[in-house]
């Protein structure tokens, strides 16, 4: 599977960089993901934990007739958000 990235017109490099994200936790987490949702307008949420223990929330898009998948932005998932996760998790 392909996984490319939105790319911010301001720096011309992938808008996750603005969030402290690499491609390769990305795929981490796209490849196993703690949860994966519907988001709005034909989105989709994935939220899950890196190798490295991180835990990111990544928005993305699955392309229509192709093996790929268009990463929006990906995130830092902390404070309630990551405990009510964390607490989800736990009822599995």
């Amino acid at each position: 599977m392909e996984i490319r990235f939105y790319i911010d017109p301001e720096t011309e490099l992938p808008h996750i960089y603005n969030h402290q994200v690499q491609e390769q936790e990305v795929e981490e987490v796209l490849f196993n993901p703690g949860e994966d949702r519907q988001g709005r307008d034909n989105s989709r949420v994935a939220i899950g934990q890196t190798y490295s223990g991180r835990y990111l929330k990544i928005i993305y898009v699955n392309d229509t007739g192709s093996n790929s998948i268009f990463v929006i932005t990906a995130y830092d998932l902390t404070g309630k958000p990551l405990a009510a996760y964390k607490k989800r998790r736990r009822k599995k």
